[in-house]
């Protein structure tokens, strides 16, 4: 059976779910509140795969928010993560995802030093970040997104916002080994981290993101906002290929220009609907069909069998377990969103 472990995107997104769900103690609380709420398994998932083998799993809702680390409320969010993967384990679940900031938070405050949870011994092997497969969904996105724009590669710059992190050091990897892109922009905090990684590749140039964005004509967002940013479309390029592969979206989904382009990014589509509720309360646009790449990595393993930790760790992607993901993902009947939504920019305000 496998897991997957997920949080919504803000107090009011929240307190509307649980409404919808049916916990009216929740719909109507505070902060504090879902500060101290335990994790609940909210929902049953049978998916099939292309090759008609049938899977079960289970959806926790950790009840963490991203307002917690907003407020300073680390602790709270940090107890939350660690929890969700106490209730998971307990409930027999061989492999898990852990959606969103949940993985985050995980690695930024190295929770792998806690592995007593009352009376549950985390045993970490039952737990992957999905990592691998969002990185490599999102390089398809790269590739096959920027042929239907008309964007060349081989004349292309590509800024990766969140370069450092788990996710973007593997699309930098793959964009440096399995593309001629033009030139490579890394957009990260820790310019340490930076250096390490332009080292690595032979190639990039470090630069702040208000720099980047007007000389990109695509711009990768995997970094970790939970207010968003602020982007004045005015100053990108037409076109502009926007993927944003973070959760919550660092971008707002509305737009107002023409010729900006932006793809939901990490997201992807199963060729048979699955029997679930949940992804029509993170708003997919077709939820029977689509879901984040990362908790799809949780379902292909628990397909193959590979009961592991996949994805573990800060920068261990490699390119050969990007393409042995993406292998299982074909098989397995799902491919890269490329639904580009073509109406205009608003970014989301900071």
């Amino acid at each position: 059976m496998f897991g997957l472990i997920g949080h919504l995107t803000s107090l009011d997104h929240a307190q509307a779910v649980a409404r919808d769900l049916g916990y009216p103690e929740y719909a109507d609380q505070g902060i504090d509140f879902w500060c101290s709420a335990p994790p609940q398994i909210v929902d049953t998932i049978k998916v099939t795969s292309a090759t008609g083998q049938q899977i079960e799993g289970k959806y926790v809702e950790s009840c963490f928010l991203p307002e917690m680390l907003a407020s300073r409320r680390i602790k709270a969010a940090t107890r939350k993560i660690i929890n969700a993967m106490a209730h998971a384990q307990k409930h027999g679940i061989d492999i898990t995802a852990l959606g969103g900031f949940s993985s985050i938070i995980f690695e930024n405050f190295n929770l792998s030093q806690i592995q007593q949870v009352r009376n549950v011994t985390l045993e970490f092997e039952r737990f992957t970040t999905g990592n691998t497969h969002t990185a490599y969904i999102i390089c398809q996105q790269v590739k096959a997104a920027s042929a239907m724009l008309g964007i060349n590669l081989s004349d292309a710059t590509v800024a990766v916002c969140g370069a450092t992190g788990d996710i973007g050091s593997a699309v930098c990897r793959w964009l440096n080994a399995r593309t001629d892109i033009k030139d490579l922009l890394l957009v990260a905090r820790n310019q340490e981290r930076l250096q390490n990684l332009q080292s690595e590749l032979g190639r990039g140039t470090p630069m702040d993101l208000e720099t980047a964005l007007p000389k990109a004509d695509i711009v990768v967002w995997v970094a970790s906002m939970p207010k968003g940013v602020t982007v004045d479309p005015t100053t990108l390029k037409r076109p502009c290929l926007m993927i944003d592969g973070g959760y919550p979206k660092n971008l707002d989904q509305q737009f107002s220009f023409e010729g900006v382009h932006v793809l939901k990014g990490g997201i992807v589509e199963h060729s048979l609907d699955i029997d679930w509720k949940i992804m029509s309360i993170v708003n997919m646009d077709v939820p029977a069909r689509q879901l984040f790449a990362c908790f799809a990595e949780a379902m292909l393993l628990e397909f193959e069998k590979w009961y592991t930790n996949f994805s573990w760790g800060r920068n261990q992607i490699t390119l050969e377990k990007m393409d042995m993901i993406g292998q299982a993902s074909v098989k397995h009947g799902f491919r890269p969103l490329l639904d580009l939504n073509r109406q205009p920019l608003a970014a989301k305000a900071s």
